[in-house]
């Protein structure tokens, strides 16, 4: 009786083992074969989101680049001519000059009195001359007795017309209109001849000095269009005029110094400004240009991804892939770089993110918030 309810307890346990044993071979003919229909299918890459950009040919002029310094058309370090004591200041700091004002006054008062003393003495030697000659008139005295008094009356003149020169120097004026810096003296200041007062520049118009080398100078002529930028003042160009170029090249570099001539009318240049120099020349020559986010550039190689339409043998299907063109770089402008080789005009071209893609590669084109490359971009390096 006992091995009976044995036997019958036994079977759930018994059904139960079995059930579970027929779950798991069933799981496992189902994952068995997802994975082999997985492995069967060929796996396809979705097609990339780029946007992009048509291979345009554009007018370029042709610019030689240089950096220069800025330099003032009419600058000088105003110094005292005479020695002397600094008895006033004329002028402040930074102020502006024109030709002819004080700026600074030297203590003249021991010249002063010289003076006083030799114009009594003038006085008296034009007195003694007026007498000398109205006695000569009356054969009263000698043609030797007037000369000396003509003598001695231009010798007491140019001592007078000396001391009021001495006078004068103690004086120090501006040269000409333009900016003054900051005084070296101050009142009271003892200052020998020559030490310098102040510096004084003419800020508008400026001259920009640089240089170019030896094989640009046949292209190059007086009148020519430059263009200057500076750091200090960015996004802002300055255009003036080339006006004139060296007679001689440097024997060391072979380079030539030029010199261009721009306005200033606000004053935002300094002399002594570091400048960078743009000579146009007046043709135009046809050019190839991207925008410079389209260039992958690579120790190996430069290169950019052209977008070309390929249709699948198989099904039809027409889709956009990659091809990794190399090419060579030229000259950047704004955010445009030129091709001199590896284009055509009318390709199109990946214009951004290229760093995330290869060759073969299918792409979904757009464009909707694509930057809009500028030639003149504001700021100027974006």
């Amino acid at each position: 009786m006992r091995r009976r309810l044995r036997k019958i307890s036994a079977h759930p346990i018994f059904f139960a083992v079995v059930g579970l044993v027929l779950i798991l071979v069933l799981i496992g003919g189902i994952k068995a074969l997802q994975i082999k229909k997985m492995t069967s299918t060929p796996f396809v890459m979705p097609p990339a989101t780029v946007s992009s950009v048509v291979v345009k040919e554009e007018d370029w002029p042709p610019i030689f680049s240089s950096v220069g310094t800025i330099s003032a058309v009419q600058g000088a370090t105003v110094s005292a001519e005479l020695a002397g004591t600094v008895a006033e200041i004329k002028f402040e700091n930074g102020g502006v000059a024109k030709k002819g004002d004080v700026l600074v006054r030297l203590d003249a008062s021991s010249e002063e009195a010289q003076l006083r003393s030799a114009e009594a003495e003038l006085e008296l030697a034009r007195s003694d001359l007026a007498r000398t000659r109205d006695l000569a008139t009356r054969n009263v005295v000698s043609k030797a007795e007037l000369d000396s008094a003509e003598s001695k009356f231009k010798q007491k003149e140019g001592s007078v017309n000396n001391m009021r020169a001495m006078i004068a120097k103690k004086e120090v004026l501006a040269p000409f209109d333009g900016q003054l810096g900051i005084r070296q003296v101050n009142v009271g200041q003892m200052i020998t001849a020559g030490q310098q007062v102040v510096s004084l520049q003419a800020l508008d118009p400026l001259y920009v000095d640089f240089a170019l080398p030896q094989q640009y100078l046949s292209r190059l002529s007086p009148g020519l269009e430059v263009r200057v930028h500076t750091d200090v003042l960015t996004g802002r160009e300055f255009v003036g005029k080339l006006t004139a170029l060296n007679s001689s090249v440097d024997p060391v570099t072979r380079n030539v110094t030029l010199q261009a001539t721009i306005e200033n009318k606000d004053r935002a240049l300094r002399p002594g400004m570091f400048a960078k120099v743009d000579v146009v020349l007046p043709e135009n020559q046809k050019t190839l240009v991207v925008p410079g986010t389209a260039i992958s550039y690579a120790p190996y190689g430069d290169s950019v991804f052209v977008i070309e339409k390929k249709k699948d043998e198989k099904t039809g299907k027409e889709s956009q892939i990659l091809r990794q063109q190399f090419v060579r770089v030229g000259e950047a402008r704004g955010d445009f770089v030129s091709i001199t080789k590896g284009l055509e005009p009318g390709q199109t071209v990946v214009a951004a993110g290229v760093f995330k893609l290869r060759n073969g590669m299918p792409v979904v084109i757009n464009n909707d918030l694509a930057p809009k490359p500028e030639l003149n971009p504001k700021p100027a390096d974006t």
